[in-house]
C-alpha cells in the first residue's frame, strides 16, 4: 500500500514557508530598537560613541530593507539560500554594532542569540552550523577587539576580565543549547504536522473510494430498469421486423449493447455495493476485508474469532474507512516483517472488543517500543533487522497513521514483542504484537443486522 507523498514537506524546503515581508518587519523592529538604544546611551548616559559609524551600521539595514521592499513583492517566499543570507546579514550587522559599542561589555550582546535561534528554526542543519560558527567566532573576537564605552570626561565603562570570560562562556553555551533545543522542538512539530497531513490524506482517499463505490452501486441499481426495458423493446422489434432484415439487424445491435451495459454495470456494482448496502458487518468480515490485500504476498494469514467469557454472538461493527485503513496498515506491517505467518485474533464480550495482530518476525526494535506510533521513526544503522526489508527506511509514518485513525475510532493500542510474553518457541508468534481494544459503544452498530436500509436514493443530475 503506497503512503502519501510528502516530498513537498522535506526539511530542505521548510525555509520556503517564510515570507520576505515577515523578515522585513522584524528587521524594522530591530532598527528602531538599535536607534533608540544609541540615542538613549548618548543623551541620557553621555556615552561617547562613534555616532557616524553606528548610524552607518544601522543605515545599512535600512537600505537593505528598502531595497527588498521595492524590488521584491510582499508575498515573496524566500529560498534556503536567501534565508541564510538574510540571517547572516543580520548577524554581521549586529556584531558590527556591538564592536562599535563596547563588545561583550555591552549588555545587548545577548541579542546574538536571535539570529542563531531563527536559523535553527527555519534553516537546514548545514546553514544552522554555519550561522552558529560565525556567531561564536565573532563574539570570540569581541573579547579582545572592540571600541570601549567611555564618557566625555574619559571614564571607561567595562566589566572585569572574569565577567567577560563568563559572558563569553554563557553566550557560547546559550548559542549551542538554544539552537539544539529550538531545532529539536521545531523538527518534532514539523514531523507531527507532516504526519497529520499524511493521515488526513490517507483518510480522505479512503473516504473518496468508499463514496465512489456507493455512487457506482446506486448507478448500477437505478440503470438496471431502463436497460431491461430497452432489451425487452429491442426483442419485440426483432420479432416484428422479419420482413426488414436491415432494421432487424439494428434492433439486434441495440439488444447486444444493452446486454453489454448490463454486464458493465453488474461488474461495477460488485465493486461498490458493499459500501452502499453494508454500513456494518460482522467483526470477522471487517478483519478479513482489512487483511485481503495482503493474503497473496507469500505469508500465511491465520484468523481466529472467539468470544471472551460471558461474551455473546459475534458483534456487528461499523465498516468505516478509518477503521479499515488503520487495520490494513497494521496487517501490512506484520506481513512485511513476518517470516512465514501472521495471526489475527479477535475476541469480545459485552463491554469490549479485543483484536491482536501477531507475526513470527524479528519483532519491534527494543529501543523503539516506547515510541511506536510517533511519526517518522528511523531504525538504527546497526539494527540487525534492517536488512530484512531492503529499501525500507522506517515504520513511523505507517504506524502513526494507523494509530491516529484507530484512536479516532475509540481504540486503545499497545505494542509488544512475543518473546517478552513467553511466546519464544519455534513456530509461535514470537515477533511483534499489536493489541487493539475498543469499547463496544464506539464501534458496534446499534442497528440489527437484518434491518432493511431502505431504497437507494435517486441520483440527481
Amino acid at each position: 500500500m503506497s503512503q502519501p507523498d510528502l516530498g513537498l514537506l522535506e526539511e530542505g524546503q521548510r525555509s520556503n514557508f517564510i515570507r520576505l515581508r515577515t523578515l522585513i518587519i522584524l528587521r524594522w523592529v530591530a532598527i528602531v530598537g538599535q536607534l533608540t538604544a544609541i540615542s538613549v546611551a548618548r543623551q541620557l548616559y553621555d556615552l561617547q560613541l562613534e555616532l557616524g559609524l553606528c548610524y552607518l551600521a544601522v543605515g545599512v539595514s535600512v537600505v537593505g530593507n528598502l531595497i527588498a521592499m521595492f524590488i521584491y513583492p510582499e508575498d515573496k517566499r524566500l529560498s534556503e539560500a536567501e534565508n541564510f543570507l538574510m540571517v547572516m546579514f543580520d548577524l554581521l550587522q549586529l556584531c558590527l554594532l556591538l564592536f562599535l559599542t563596547g563588545g561583550l561589555h555591552n549588555p545587548f550582546s545577548l541579542l546574538v542569540l536571535a539570529p542563531a535561534t531563527v536559523s535553527a528554526t527555519v534553516l537546514s542543519l548545514r546553514s544552522t552550523v554555519l550561522i552558529n560558527a560565525t556567531a561564536v567566532a565573532l563574539i570570540t573576537c569581541m573579547v579582545f577587539v572592540y571600541m570601549p564605552l567611555s564618557t566625555q570626561d574619559g571614564t571607561i565603562f567595562g566589566l572585569p576580565d572574569v565577567f567577560i570570560f563568563g559572558q563569553w562562556t554563557a553566550l557560547v553555551i546559550a548559542l549551542l543549547f538554544i539552537s539544539v533545543y529550538a531545532r529539536r522542538t521545531t523538527n518534532e512539530m514539523n514531523a507531527m504536522s507532516d504526519a497529520l497531513v499524511a493521515t488526513q490524506m490517507a483518510l480522505a482517499r479512503a473516504q473518496k473510494l468508499s463514496d465512489l463505490g456507493g455512487v457506482v452501486a446506486a448507478a448500477a441499481h437505478e440503470l438496471g430498469t431502463p436497460l431491461a426495458t430497452i432489451k425487452l423493446a429491442s426483442a419485440e422489434l426483432i420479432e416484428d421486423l422479419d420482413e426488414f432484415p436491415e432494421m432487424q439487424e439494428d434492433a439486434r445491435l441495440i439488444r447486444a449493447q444493452a446486454d453489454r451495459c448490463r454486464d458493465i454495470l453488474h461488474g461495477m456494482g460488485r465493486a461498490g455495493k458493499d459500501d452502499l448496502h453494508m454500513r456494518h458487518a460482522p467483526l470477522s468480515e471487517v478483519l478479513r476485508e482489512a487483511a485481503e490485500p495482503h493474503e497473496n504476498r507469500g505469508k500465511t494469514l491465520t484468523m481466529e474469532f472467539a468470544p471472551l467469557p460471558g461474551g455473546g454472538p459475534q458483534p456487528q461493527v461499523f465498516r468505516r474507512p478509518d477503521i479499515l485503513h488503520g487495520l490494513r496498515n497494521l496487517v501490512q506491517n506484520a506481513v512485511d516483517f513476518a517470516r512465514t505467518q501472521v495471526w489475527i485474533d479477535a475476541s469480545w464480550d459485552d463491554r469490549r472488543i479485543v483484536v491482536r495482530i501477531r507475526d513470527d518476525g524479528p519483532g519491534f526494535p527494543p529501543h523503539l517500543i516506547g515510541r511506536l506510533g510517533d511519526p517518522f521513526l528511523r531504525r538504527r544503522r546497526s539494527d540487525p533487522g534492517r536488512n530484512a526489508r531492503p529499501g525500507y527506511e522506517g515504520m513511523g509514518l505507517g504506524l502513526f497513521i494507523a494509530k491516529t485513525l484507530l484512536e479516532r475510532s475509540g481504540a486503545e493500542l499497545s505494542f509488544a514483542n512475543g518473546a517478552e510474553e513467553g511466546e519464544g518457541t519455534e513456530g509461535a508468534p514470537n515477533g511483534a504484537i499489536v493489541e487493539l481494544t475498543w469499547p463496544v459503544a464506539k464501534v458496534v452498530a446499534t442497528v440489527a443486522p437484518n434491518t432493511p436500509l431502505g431504497e437507494n436514493p435517486l441520483i440527481e443530475t
